[in-house]
């Protein structure tokens, strides 16, 4: 089943990018830091917002796995269980930090 596959971080990229426009004031600056140190940073500050792999300044760095993500995504971990659990770690502003979870509701892969 092509939804239970775990995505890439280029696939997340693309995903998020295209549902930007999509989430009212997101506002935050958020960064997403994976275990092989590559990187979604999400600028919701700028207009229009964009979503870059690039290393910059954030009001909120969540530190995880792309496994992590991947069920975060799928909605089989629950992100203040993931959180307490030391599967995600937060720096920063965690308000910003639940702004993601409106992002993660849409669906990132493109219909085929």
């Amino acid at each position: 089943m092509e939804e239970q596959r775990d995505l890439t971080v280029s696939e997340f990229t693309t995903g998020i990018d295209r549902l930007i426009g999509e989430v009212d004031e997101l506002d935050a600056r958020i960064k997403i830091v994976f275990d092989d140190s590559s990187i979604i940073h999400i600028d919701g500050k700028s207009n229009p917002a964009r979503v870059t792999n690039d290393d910059v300044d954030a009001d909120v760095t969540l530190k995880m796995s792309l496994a992590t993500f991947n069920q975060l995504y799928r909605r089989e971990l629950n992100p203040a269980m993931a959180a307490m659990t030391g599967k995600i770690r937060i720096e920063g502003d965690l308000m910003k930090a639940i702004k993601l979870e409106g992002l993660l509701r849409g669906s990132m892969v493109a219909d085929k």
